[in-house]
């Protein structure tokens, strides 16, 4: 085990995961949202295979 994981204890209060605010879990659920990061990723996607090929 590392010097810095010696006083990292699983299952404690400091142990924690984030929790998303309501902001983020409107942008989560938003269709429009959501179809506008499809569109963009796909774009990105475009890019990188047109650059291959």
């Amino acid at each position: 085990m590392k010097k810095e994981e010696a006083n990292i204890k699983a299952y404690e209060q400091n142990y924690t995961t984030m929790v998303p605010g309501s902001f983020a879990k409107k942008m989560r659920t938003c269709v429009i949202w959501q179809f506008i990061r499809f569109i963009a990723i796909n774009l990105k996607m475009l890019v990188v295979v047109s650059k291959s090929h």
